[in-house]
């Protein structure tokens, strides 16, 4: 069971890659970012939030809608995401997601018998709402060196995923919950090239989800640092091309799954991920958006040395997001 747990958190890491398709296709405008929605609907990097929020120049009010979808491989399955999102005076955005899951079929579990199916850990959906508010503009008191810097949360709820799915019985409840809140700041950096801007971001976020509840819920409450750097390219008739990378640190351990001891089962060691990216504005006047995205997640997240290893196949994930902007 917990070589399952650890499985649900591989998902997360993945996830994460996409997030870095989001933060991208942000920094596909040279002056501001402010169109594309992350995996959980937030602008930013997917799975990590921007400081810039849903906005248009000359609107007041500013309404999005995207489709993600992640190929996580055999075991975990694939995801289907929509997400709508709106952004008020430049300064506020509030939004709301729900995430669908087909089941993966096959194996995980690799043991000196045989093999052992663990995609029935990943259960159908949960709910995710969202909330941001820019406290500090881009550029303040028209100072270039100061960058955009927020606050915000996401909550998620109906949870059932790795070691939540364990404990959930849906005749006394309909799933855990957990939330992350976070302070982030993000530049835009035109001083080296105009032709070529760079885009920065990083923050912390309080969290007890594991790998943004892909992966159920973390122990506890802690604290995770997360950055990106993307660099954008003119392309043909004015497009927009953007390639850039993204890291967000991860609770250790899954809900459940913190030592060798409890529940008798295994350590499983959530990394860093890591993701790399491309973003692609065909037409800035549409305001369509379309990112594509591999994850750098772990195969083989947990191997006893007895011949009992959890392999996710999963190391390299792939996913897209479209997003449109009313």
């Amino acid at each position: 069971m917990r070589l399952i747990e650890n499985l649900r958190n591989h998902r997360g890491l993945w996830l994460l890659a996409i997030g870095i398709s989001g933060f991208l296709s942000l920094a596909t405008c040279t002056s501001r970012l402010h169109a594309q929605a992350g995996w959980e609907g937030e602008t930013g990097v997917f799975v990590t939030p921007l400081a810039y929020t849903s906005n248009v120049e000359g609107e007041k009010v500013h309404p999005s809608v995207a489709y993600h979808y992640f190929h996580a491989g055999p075991i975990i399955g694939d995801f289907h995401e929509i997400s709508t999102e709106i952004g008020f005076n430049k300064r506020f955005e509030v939004g709301y997601m729900h995430e669908f899951h087909e089941l993966g079929d096959s194996g995980g579990l690799i043991t000196p018998t045989g093999t052992d199916n663990l995609n029935y850990l990943w259960q159908n959906g949960f709910e995710v709402f969202n909330g941001k508010a820019n406290i500090i503009p881009e550029n303040f008191h028209k100072n270039i060196y100061i960058p955009a810097v927020s606050v915000g949360f996401i909550a998620r709820t109906d949870v059932r995923n790795v070691g939540d799915y364990l404990t959930w019985n849906d005749t006394k409840n309909g799933g855990m919950h957990n939330e992350d809140v976070y302070l982030v700041a993000s530049k835009t950096v035109t001083q080296f090239s105009k032709k070529v801007p760079i885009v920065l971001n990083a923050g912390v976020r309080g969290t007890n989800a594991e790998l943004w509840g892909m992966g159920g819920n973390a122990p506890d409450w802690q604290a995770k640092a997360f950055g990106a750097v993307a660099f954008a390219f003119t392309g043909p008739k004015r497009s927009s091309i953007v390639l850039g990378s993204e890291a967000s640190m991860q609770p250790h351990h899954p809900y459940g799954y913190t030592s060798f001891s409890d529940k008798g089962g295994l350590p499983l060691n959530i990394p860093t991920t890591l993701t790399y990216c491309t973003r692609i504005v065909p037409v800035p006047k549409y305001h369509v958006n379309v990112d594509f995205g591999v994850a750098q997640v772990a195969g083989r997240i947990f191997n006893n040395g007895h011949g009992e290893v959890v392999d996710l196949n999963a190391r390299h994930s792939y996913g897209t997001q479209i997003t449109w902007a009313f």
